[in-house]
């Protein structure tokens, strides 16, 4: 009876060590700057860490407050018309994060309440932004799958 106990404890042990890394990433910012570091760069470095150590790391990102506006086709017609900083590096923007999308297989959900009250266009969002209902229960359904959590925002 012991030895099966130990040997229960054990595959335990071995399907814990095994389990997938996955982060849920709660992004408000309006920071350009931090947007880069945690997003864009973070990101990659974070990849490139479980990769190296044969693992594959699951990512999303839940978009809400001020993070619209970097997964936007076109500024025009937005809130974000004016946003000079925003416009001097949203070409760029958009590369870096379809590339995070496809190159890495980053999940971007966006907020459908917050999206519709800032007046903003399914149709404007790049083509692998899913919506969610609300950043609330995107975060709930990413957190009861086992994702780890971390905030990305002004302060």
């Amino acid at each position: 009876m012991k030895k099966f106990i130990l040997l229960l404890a054990f595959i335990g042990l071995l399907s814990a060590e095994d389990a997938t890394p996955r982060v849920v990433i709660d992004l408000t910012t309006s920071s350009v700057a931090k947007f880069e570091k945690n997003i864009l760069k973070g990101i990659e470095v974070s990849k490139t860490h479980y990769r190296n150590n044969l693992k594959e790391l699951e990512v999303a990102v839940v978009i809400h407050g001020e993070a619209y506006r970097y997964f936007l086709k076109d500024l025009k017609g937005t809130i974000y018309k004016d946003d000079k900083e925003l416009i001097k590096v949203h070409a760029d923007l958009k590369k870096r994060i379809s590339t995070m999308s496809e190159a890495y297989d980053v999940e971007f959900l966006m907020c459908k309440v917050g999206m519709e009250k800032n007046k903003l266009e399914k149709n404007n969002l790049f083509d692998f932004v899913q919506l969610v209902p609300t950043s609330t229960i995107g975060l709930i359904d990413k957190q009861n799958e086992g994702f780890a959590y971390i905030p990305v925002r002004d302060n």
